[in-house]
């Protein structure tokens, strides 16, 4: 198992910015990726970003150039820093980590943080 712990969520006013935090537990599994997904209620859970332990990154294209993800050195973090967020970015946001053990692949999510853009 990896447990995420996030934090960072909160109110924003457009144009401003969060930035968001998550920790994954100690665990025997092999971390690929850590990441971001968002849902609002009554629609699907998106990818946000994503980024892989060889450093590939992956961004929605409604977050590129506003959106900045990166991993913490040597340890299972991974940041989310927010710019010129807008109420489009309003959500809750879940940490997503892609782990494995041995051969076969999992995914992992926390608990969620809530995002508000509040005019």
């Amino acid at each position: 198992q990896v447990q995420l712990v996030a934090s960072g969520g909160g109110l924003v006013q457009p144009g401003g910015s969060l930035r968001l935090s998550c920790a994954a537990s100690e665990t025997d599994f092999y971390i690929n990726a850590m990441g971001w997904d968002r849902q609002v209620p009554g629609k699907e859970r998106e990818l946000v970003a994503i980024m892989s332990s060889s450093g590939d990154i992956k961004y929605a294209d409604s977050v590129k150039g506003r959106f900045t993800i990166s991993r913490g050195n040597g340890k299972n973090l991974v940041y989310l820093q927010m710019n010129v967020l807008n109420s489009g970015d309003t959500a809750v946001y879940y940490c997503h980590a892609k782990a494995s053990d041995g051969d076969v692949s999992y995914d992992f999510w926390g608990q969620g943080t809530q995002v508000t853009v509040f005019s």
